[in-house]
């Protein structure tokens, strides 16, 4: 990958979930070193701060839905910032929790729909997030994302998603968390998904390196959106949804490496990092410290291979 000019977008996000702390996940990136590290690398860095969301309408005390209104004027506001960022080079979204990537995701597909190119999403989690607002029982809007940008039913008030991703254009890896209703909704659905015992059993690298050929021969644009429970927590705590027999950080750094070798990453989400639950900024690093493996941060260098 030749040197790119990153833009770091900060998302404090803190509506798609009951438990608080994400607010302050993109300053964390900021001081465990990001912009620095990237720098380091050769890359041009321009932080542009944290957004805000769209001026916005307190809920009613009783909708089951939990922060309905901020999460659609966070949703407006990142939309188009991702848009707009994708014109000035690789935007980084420094979350904030998962319902950022409704946003974001809708954003980068709507600069891809413009440039003739089908847009792909790598989902790095340990869960779906395939839920709609119909069918989520928690009410934390978090767990939607993936049904939003795909174009699924049940988004009223959310802005219209002029250009849904392909189910078969997004990859879920990960998965260890699915509850009954996201299952059915997977198992009806194109998306290509690989829970921790496919991972266990047979590697990391083999269905990364197909979903990357995929984007590749569709001359597609890849945004990744790598979520801290990808992680498993005794490596990652700070995150409010722990799910242990995540992935290892030798595994996480294999997937950065091997996006850093393909060149098809053009966007990226770092979300649901929860400073208050770190322990000495210690999950930030890891985090930081796989920003780098994806944008070029490697032991020896190796021919760069093309999936």
């Amino acid at each position: 990958m030749p040197p790119k000019t990153c833009i770091l977008i900060g998302a404090p996000v803190d509506s798609g979930k009951r438990r608080r702390g994400c607010l302050m996940g993109p300053d964390s990136y900021r001081t465990a070193g990001l912009r620095e590290t990237l720098v380091d690398l050769g890359h041009d860095v321009v932080d542009q701060g944290n957004l805000a969301p769209r001026p916005f309408k307190d809920d009613h005390p009783d909708h089951p839905l939990f922060a309905l209104n901020e999460t659609i004027a966070w949703t407006q506001s990142l939309a188009d910032a991702a848009e707009t960022a994708m014109s000035e080079g690789v935007p980084i979204f420094l979350g904030g929790d998962h319902a950022l990537s409704a946003g974001t995701v809708s954003g980068v597909a709507a600069h891809a729909a413009k440039q003739g190119s089908p847009q792909f999403v790598l989902w790095l989690d340990a869960h779906s997030d395939f839920h709609t607002p119909l069918s989520s029982d928690s009410g934390n809007l978090h767990g939607t994302p993936v049904a939003y940008f795909s174009g699924a039913d049940g988004f009223d008030g959310f802005p219209e998603v002029a250009h849904p991703v392909l189910q078969t254009n997004i990859c879920i890896i990960g998965l260890r968390s699915v509850d009954e209703a996201e299952r059915k909704a997977l198992e009806a659905s194109d998306i290509h998904r690989h829970d921790m015992r496919e991972i266990d059993e047979s590697g990391i690298a083999k269905p990364l390196a197909a979903f990357l050929k995929r984007v590749q021969q569709a001359n597609g644009q890849l945004h990744v959106s790598l979520d801290v429970d990808f992680l498993d927590p005794d490596v990652a705590p700070a995150v409010g949804t722990t799910v242990p027999g995540g992935a290892t950080v030798r595994e996480a750094h294999l997937v950065m490496e091997m996006l850093h070798d393909s060149g098809l990453v053009t966007s990226m989400d770092l979300v649901e990092l929860n400073p208050f639950l770190d322990d000495r900024g210690r999950t930030a690093k890891v985090m930081v410290d796989l920003a780098a493996s994806a944008f070029g941060r490697r032991i020896f260098d190796r021919r760069t291979r093309s999936y």
